[in-house]
């Protein structure tokens, strides 16, 4: 495993540096972790050097520990795909969608937890007495959340009469209250697509501009 080794130092050294040269360059240093993005960029390299010091640190009586926190670094690397963000300008749209529809996003997230928290309590009750599964409400809210997000993994199912009642219920329910927010959303994200895509053009057209004049062409 040292040529992993070797790769994972030679990524982290390399982030490192990438950082070190943005934060130095910065025109307020104080200020450059208010942009999301630098965060982000933080947090890439930050599971690096906590493994280093786990690993450095490391001993016979505190092993278990230390491993549980070498995983969960290993696991966090996830977060250096972030970084590509900057980069395209359609998960940028994304993220902006995101935070101008927070009220939505937090409405719905208000109606599922209504919704699994109802239905799973229903039907933990409608189905006492028959060997379907549903041995807690916290069973029924997971086969709650599988409906409500028409996933369906068929490994809970209703066999009693009122509960396949409740469970169609619930799933008409379900695609209702999936989509009464998504028409804002879908509408927010058009908006913002739409910003997005009028910026470049005028951008563009700045360009083409600059470099007609540059080159003597009236325009």
């Amino acid at each position: 495993q040292w040529y992993q080794r070797r790769v994972v130092i030679t990524a982290g050294g390399f982030f490192t540096v990438d950082f070190l040269l943005k934060l130095v360059s910065w025109p307020k240093p104080w200020l450059f972790f208010k942009s999301p993005l630098n965060f982000l960029d933080f947090m890439a390299i930050l599971p690096f050097y906590m493994e280093l010091i786990a690993m450095m640190t490391s001993s016979g009586s505190s092993a278990g520990g230390k491993f549980v926190v070498l995983r969960i670094c290993r696991t966090s690397r996830v977060v250096r795909i972030f970084r590509f963000a900057r980069h395209s300008k359609e998960l940028l749209v994304v993220i902006r969608v995101v935070h101008s529809a927070s009220k939505e996003f937090a409405m719905l997230a208000m109606l599922i937890m209504v919704f699994v928290l109802l239905f799973g309590t229903l039907l933990y009750y409608s189905e006492m007495g028959y060997d379907s599964g549903y041995n807690s409400i916290p069973l029924g809210c997971w086969w709650a959340i599988v409906t409500v997000t028409t996933v369906g993994y068929g490994d809970l199912a209703p066999k009693s009469t009122i509960g396949r009642l409740i469970g169609s219920i619930a799933v008409v329910l379900g695609i209702v209250i999936l989509a009464l927010p998504m028409t804002v959303i879908v509408s927010k994200f058009n908006e913002s697509y739409g910003d997005v895509k009028r910026t470049t053009e005028r951008q563009q057209l700045k360009n083409v501009r600059a470099h007609a004049i540059h080159h003597g062409a009236i325009f």
